[in-house]
C-alpha cells in the first residue's frame, strides 16, 4: 500500500512548479530522441536500399524503396515501446535533482542540503544507463519473439529490475556514500524491484510513458526516505 500511497503523493505534485517543469522538459526531450532515432533509421535505410529492383519478366520496379520505408515505420511503431525506456530513463537522469528536491522541499523540509551529483556526473550517468537498458532490451527482445505471449512480462520484470535499482541508487547517493546506499538496496531489493515494475508497466503505455519517468524519481524518493527512516541525517 506503501508504494501507491507514494504514487498518489507524486501525482499530488503536479502543481508544484519545479516539478511540473521537469516533467514538460523530459517530456519534449525524449520525444526529440525518439524522433531523431526514427529518422536515423530512416535515413540508414534510405542508404542501404536502392530506388529501383529489376525483376526478371517485370523489369523495373519503383516502389520497393516505399514498401521498405513504410515496413520501417510500422518496426518503429513497434519498437518505440521497447526504445521509451532506455530514451525516457536516460533524459529524466538530468532532472533528477530537480524533482528529487521539490519533493524534499515539500515533504521532508527538515532534512540539511543535499550533495547532488555534478552535471558531469549526471550526464555520464545517464549515457551509462542508457546503454545498459538497451543491450539489455535488445537481448530480451530475442526472447520476446520466442516466448511472445510471455514478453509484457518479461519486459516488465526486466525492466523493473534494471529501473528501481538505478532511481533508488541516484536518489540516496544524494545523502548516502556509495557503500551505504548499496547497503540500503540491498537489505530493501524485494520492494524497490516491485516499485521498479510498477513503474515499467505503465512505461509499455503510449502518452502515458511519457511522464511516468519522473513519476518514478518522485516514488523512489519517498521510498528512501521511508527505507532510511524519516528522521534521517545526512
Amino acid at each position: 500500500m506503501t508504494l501507491f500511497t507514494d504514487l498518489f503523493r507524486a501525482v499530488g505534485q503536479l502543481d508544484d512548479r519545479r516539478f511540473l517543469g521537469a516533467v514538460i522538459w523530459s517530456l519534449l526531450l525524449t520525444l526529440a530522441g525518439l524522433v531523431v532515432i526514427f529518422w536515423l533509421v530512416m535515413v540508414l535505410l534510405g542508404a542501404a536500399l536502392p530506388e529501383t529492383v529489376n525483376l526478371p519478366f517485370i523489369g523495373a520496379v519503383t516502389f520497393v524503396d516505399n514498401l521498405a520505408s513504410w515496413a520501417a515505420a510500422g518496426l518503429m511503431l513497434v519498437l518505440s515501446v521497447v526504445l521509451m525506456v532506455p530514451t525516457a530513463a536516460a533524459v529524466v537522469g538530468f532532472f533528477l535533482d530537480s524533482v528529487v528536491e521539490a519533493v524534499e522541499a515539500r515533504h521532508y523540509p527538515h532534512l540539511p542540503e543535499a550533495n547532488p551529483a555534478s552535471t558531469g556526473s549526471q550526464i555520464l550517468d545517464s549515457i551509462r544507463f542508457f546503454g545498459l537498458l538497451i543491450v539489455v532490451n535488445l537481448i530480451a527482445l530475442v526472447i520476446y519473439l520466442l516466448v511472445a505471449p510471455l514478453a509484457p512480462f518479461i519486459f516488465w520484470i526486466v525492466n523493473g529490475l534494471l529501473l528501481g535499482r538505478e532511481y533508488f541508487t541516484l536518489v540516496a547517493l544524494r545523502r548516502l556514500s556509495p557503500a551505504d546506499a548499496a547497503k540500503l538496496r540491498r537489505n530493501n531489493r524485494m520492494m524497490i524491484w516491485v516499485a521498479g515494475t510498477l513503474m515499467a508497466v505503465p512505461l509499455s503505455v503510449p502518452v502515458l510513458n511519457l511522464i511516468v519517468p519522473v513519476l518514478g524519481v518522485a516514488v523512489f524518493t519517498h521510498q528512501f526516505h521511508r527505507m532510511a527512516g524519516s528522521g534521517f541525517r545526512a
